[in-house]
């Protein structure tokens, strides 16, 4: 069986991965959207891979400054945390 923090990770990351996709589809649809607040809110608990990474492959909110420079400085945060967290 996984260890909880895994099992947290995939839930946060899968989350993260459909949030991005609803979001594009509503966009499409003209309908009322995910607010970024609560985007940038998944990433910062766990779930910036996913969006990063679904936000490249679907070509999702790609030209708003925000997300591709603010995703990647997120990522940067959490990777330090933990190699602060296991090497300190």
């Amino acid at each position: 069986m996984l260890p909880l923090s895994f099992m947290y990770l995939i839930i946060i990351n899968a989350l993260g991965m459909l949030l991005m996709i609803v979001d594009k589809s509503r966009a499409r649809k003209r309908l009322s959207r995910i607010s970024e607040v609560n985007l940038f809110t998944i990433a910062i608990l766990g779930g910036s891979f996913a969006i990063l990474f679904t936000m490249i492959l679907i070509r999702h909110k790609t030209r708003h400054k925000k997300f591709s420079i603010g995703l990647p400085l997120i990522i940067v945060c959490q990777i330090a945390l933990l190699v602060y967290k296991f090497f300190a």
